[in-house]
């Protein structure tokens, strides 16, 4: 007999261990509107807020998904309620989150959602898709004015389905109206992602009407941010074992790690909830924090997804179990820390530290091959930027030169076993016709470096950094990653003693600032 669906009616029946919504739902208002209802959206962003609507039910979620109705369709027959699991290695804490007051479908609509984004009500507009949902040319971050998507807005602006073209239209709708303006807060991993977004919407804007880009550039508010909480896509597994424990079936379950981070830049012309009683860290200036998450998490996780691929290691738990590849990811954050400057006060060899112990939780299960994807837009933030820090300062860049060269392997689909790799990534056509097209590894380099948009000018013009890329891309193609791996760990300059990747548990007082490990408070 399986079991009833999760919904407001079956709440009643969860077991008393399950944590539920203790606020009136019926009160709630969005206040919120959130482009990219994926699982990180319903996982860091509710997480956040949900707390805080007791005392303020004015900040609710209506969520918009920006492709299919999948995610409306599992949480519509369930009153927008969902669990929320956090795991790590000591078990699971479940609860039902009760946030999201709603979800459109930009595809299946356009017009419903500028209308529920047009309304007064409506005070902040988030955003979680991705890299690639920006629409973004990867080397210089602006408006790929060519993208075919971005055309078909601008051709059709009253019904649009890409992030710049809703919020343009959207902000156009309230300025005609009489309304302010909301506030646009990008919660995705790009650099100064306020800025960036500012700059794809006011150019969106210009190509649609100088005046409305004049408005939004006058009136609108668009405070970076930083964010960190793994969350990895929800399998079937974890969909069976929730529904085991709750009694009840729910088909948009999100998993998720016990640690998260939130780190905003304060600047909410009509308002915002008290995110930082709920964990969140509001500063004057986010950039440090925003290039020390790039470069240290994101940049170790790249590494991990296409040396783990190569190797034929299915999750991050599983690479980074690896003596040798741990190791590596160590000497990485090494050189990556080399370019960041921080405030006084924040403790970046316990945030690294933090790190490996959150890559070694054996619960996540977080796929390699899901951090792979879109390494044409994920590597330029994470790995070409510091790369080209060091490069331009008179210093070698050779563990971003091996994650580089592992990506270009990566490219040619097939793992040191032989066995068939897939490429997801919007670059995808010109990176695997250059990769067929190369007959060496200078080839190949030169072929994929030749993209402009993908790879700097700059880095790419360095014998320096190609002669490492060279080196390593050579050893990845005729040894495999764990023998280039071991021969890399032992060069001259790592031989020393190595304190294994500082994997210790890190005591409460080292978590860094603005975040939080446990799922007390905001959890």
């Amino acid at each position: 007999m399986s079991a009833p669906r999760l919904s407001s009616h079956t709440l009643a029946s969860l077991p008393h261990t399950i944590a539920q919504p203790d606020f009136d739902r019926d009160r709630l208002t969005a206040g919120i509107g959130h482009l990219g209802l994926g699982a990180f959206a319903r996982a860091h962003l509710a997480a956040y807020t949900e707390p805080l609507l007791g005392d303020d039910p004015d900040w609710g979620i209506c969520g918009v998904s920006l492709r299919s109705p999948a995610v409306r369709d599992a949480l519509a027959p369930q009153d927008y309620l969902y669990i929320k699991a956090e795991r790590d290695g000591a078990g699971e804490k479940l609860r039902v989150m009760g946030a999201l007051t709603d979800a459109l479908v930009a595809p299946g609509d356009p017009a419903a959602v500028i209308a529920r984004f047009a309304q007064p009500s409506i005070r902040i507009a988030t955003i979680s898709v991705s890299e690639k949902g920006y629409h973004r040319r990867a080397a210089d971050g602006a408006l790929d004015e060519d993208d075919a998507a971005i055309r078909a807005d601008l051709a059709q602006p009253e019904r649009p389905l890409t992030v710049p073209g809703i919020i343009v239209a959207a902000l156009r709708a309230r300025r005609t109206a009489g309304i302010p303006p909301f506030t646009v807060l990008c919660c995705d991993n790009l650099p100064d992602n306020g800025a960036s977004t500012r700059g794809i919407v006011l150019r969106f804007a210009e190509m649609l009407s100088p005046e409305l880009a004049r408005f939004i550039a006058d009136n609108v508010a668009f405070p970076n941010s930083m964010v960190d909480r793994i969350v990895p896509a929800t399998t079937d597994d974890d969909r069976q074992r929730i529904t085991a424990a709750a009694g009840v079936s729910d088909a948009a379950s999100v998993v998720c790690e016990p640690f998260s981070q939130w780190v905003i830049e304060d600047h909410f012309p009509l308002g915002r909830p008290t995110w930082e009683s709920t964990g969140a860290t509001m500063v004057a200036d986010v950039k440090p924090y925003e290039i020390m998450k790039l470069r240290l998490l994101n940049g170790s996780h790249s590494a991990i997804a296409y040396l783990g691929q190569l190797a034929g290691l299915p999750t991050v738990a599983d690479a980074i179990a690896e003596p040798e590849l741990a190791l590596f990811v160590s000497h990485l954050m090494t050189e990556a820390a080399a370019t960041l400057r921080m405030p006084a006060g924040v403790d970046l060899a316990g945030y690294r530290a933090a790190l490996i112990e959150r890559f070694r939780n054996p619960a996540l299960r977080h796929r390699t091959a899901q951090i792979a994807m879109d390494g044409s837009q994920k590597l330029p933030m994470r790995i070409f930027a510091p790369a080209l820090d060091l490069i331009a300062g008179g210093r070698p860049a050779p563990c971003m030169a091996l994650v580089t060269a592992a990506w270009l392997r990566f490219l040619q689909q097939r793992d040191d076993n032989g066995s068939p790799l897939t490429v997801d990534d919007p670059n995808k056509d010109k990176l695997l016709q250059a990769a067929r097209n190369a007959d060496t590894p200078r080839s190949l380099i030169r072929q994929i470096f030749a993209f402009s948009d993908v790879v700097p000018t700059a880095l790419a013009a360095s014998e320096v950094f190609e002669s490492q890329v060279l080196g390593a891309l050579t050893s990845l193609s005729t040894s495999g990653a764990r023998a280039t791996l071991q021969k890399f760990n032992h060069r001259e300059e790592y031989r020393e003693k190595h304190n294994e990747t500082a994997a210790h548990r890190l005591p409460a007082d080292r978590i860094p600032a603005g975040s939080r490990a446990g799922s007390a408070g905001a959890r």
